[in-house]
C-alpha cells in the first residue's frame, strides 16, 4: 500500500502535539521526497516557500514552479514544516520506506491570514491624514468554495443525493474518528467488537457487506476506514445504489459508497 501522510494546519498545532523529531533519523539516509507547494485557491505555484526537515533542521526553498526536493532522507515518519508569507504554516508528515522516492504536493492557505488583516483595527495615522471608515458587515449565503480541486464535491453537493460534510461541519461535531462522524448520518450503523473494532455499514446493504471507499478518487478500502479526521477536508456518503452518482455507481454501489478527500490529496503523477 502507499503510504499516507498528514498535513497539520499550522505550525502551533504542531507543536502542541508534542511530538519529537523525526524518530528515524539514526537510520541509513537513502529516501528522498520530491514536491511542489501551490496555493489552495487558485492552483498557483508558490515560489520562495521554505521547507523545513524537522529531523536535521535543513531548509529548502522552493523555486518559481514551486517544486522542491530533499535527499538523504531516514527511513521512517519523517515531520516537515512548510511555510511562506501570506500563507498559513502547515505541518507535512510522511512515511518513507527504504529507497523510496515520494512526490507530494502541499497546499498553503491565504484565506485566514488575509482574513485576520481584514478584520485587524486600524494603526495610528500622521496628523491630519484621512483614516479609513470600516464596510457595514455583508451577509454571505453560499458555502465557501474549497478550491480547484473540489469541483466535483462541490458539484455533487448541490445535487446529488448524498450526505456532505466538510472539515468545519467535522470538527463542530468534536468526534476522533470516521466511524464517529457516521454515527449521526442517516442510513448509516456503525457495528463495534471483534478484532476489527467498529465498522461502517449501511442499512440498506445486503448482507452486511461494506462499502466502498474512495480516498482522493482513488479506490482505498484498506486505508479508507483509518484516515484520521483531522486528514479530512470534505465526506461524502451514499447509502445505496439509488443515491450514488454515476461516476461511483460501477463500484460496488449496493453496499454503499464513502468518498473522503483529505487535506493533502493524491500523490502527485511522475513525469515520464
Amino acid at each position: 500500500m502507499r503510504p499516507r501522510f498528514l498535513i497539520v494546519s499550522t505550525l502551533g498545532a504542531l507543536l502542541a502535539t508534542g511530538l519529537n523529531p523525526s524518530p528515524g533519523v539514526a537510520q541509513k539516509p537513502d529516501g528522498r521526497l520530491v514536491g511542489a507547494v501551490v496555493d489552495r485557491s487558485t492552483s498557483a505555484p508558490i515560489g520562495a516557500a521554505t521547507v523545513v526537515f524537522l529531523g536535521d533542521g535543513r531548509a529548502i526553498t522552493t523555486d518559481s514552479a514551486g517544486t522542491f526536493r530533499f535527499d538523504r532522507l531516514p527511513v521512517g515518519i519523517l515531520r516537515f514544516l512548510v511555510r511562506a508569507p501570506g500563507f498559513t504554516s502547515f505541518g507535512l508528515v510522511v512515511a518513507i520506506g527504504k529507497g523510496e522516492v515520494l512526490e507530494r504536493q502541499v497546499l498553503l492557505d491565504s484565506t485566514t491570514i488575509t482574513a485576520a488583516v481584514a478584520t485587524a483595527p486600524p494603526t495610528a495615522t500622521a496628523a491630519g491624514a484621512t483614516r479609513a471608515q470600516a464596510l457595514p458587515m455583508v451577509s454571505v449565503e453560499a458555502a465557501p468554495s474549497l478550491g480547484p480541486r473540489f469541483a466535483s464535491f462541490e458539484r455533487r453537493r448541490k445535487t446529488g443525493g448524498g450526505q456532505y460534510l466538510v472539515a468545519a461541519d467535522i470538527e463542530r461535531m468534536g468526534f476522533s474518528t470516521l466511524q464517529d462522524v457516521a454515527r449521526g448520518l442517516r442510513g448509516v450503523s456503525v457495528e463495534c467488537g471483534g478484532s476489527n473494532g467498529c465498522q461502517i455499514r449501511m442499512v440498506r446493504a445486503p448482507m452486511r457487506c461494506p462499502p466502498e471507499y474512495i480516498v482522493d478518487d482513488n479506490v482505498d478500502n484498506m486505508f479508507g476506514p483509518t484516515v484520521p479526521v483531522r486528514d479530512i477536508e470534505a465526506l461524502e456518503v451514499y447509502t445505496g445504489p439509488a443515491d450514488v452518482p454515476g461516476e461511483y455507481a460501477g463500484r460496488n454501489a449496493g453496499c454503499g459508497v464513502i468518498v473522503i478527500w483529505t487535506r493533502s490529496g493524491p500523490p502527485a503523477r511522475k513525469k515520464k
